[in-house]
């Protein structure tokens, strides 16, 4: 499910914010409202993504959330044939705003 930037900025505060870890430099970002995840759009319908992660948090930084996270799912298993897991392998790792931009 996706939604616009500017529908997520009217909720007083999120569940969670997620960044995601999709390629070598490659980011996208989600959030978490009443237990249901939504990728994050712009005005146009494409999805938010950049190549700098700090970026991506520039766009997002009116945005408040009980958590933020990085997440990564690694492809590793799958490129090396290994068996189908019941269960995801998704490293998520705290993440502050540091107001790098």
């Amino acid at each position: 499910m996706a939604m616009p930037l500017e529908k997520l900025k009217k909720y007083f505060v999120v569940e969670k914010l997620i960044y995601h870890s999709v390629d070598l430099s490659l980011y996208m970002a989600s959030a978490i409202i009443d237990s249901e995840e939504h990728y994050i759009t712009d005005n146009n319908g494409h999805f938010l993504k950049s190549r700098n992660l700090v970026e991506l948090q520039k766009l997002l930084q009116t945005i408040k959330a009980d958590q933020t996270v990085l997440r990564h799912t690694s492809p590793y298993d799958e490129m090396i044939g290994g068996p189908e897991k019941s269960s995801t392998n998704a490293l998520e790792v705290p993440l502050v705003d540091n107001k790098l931009y």
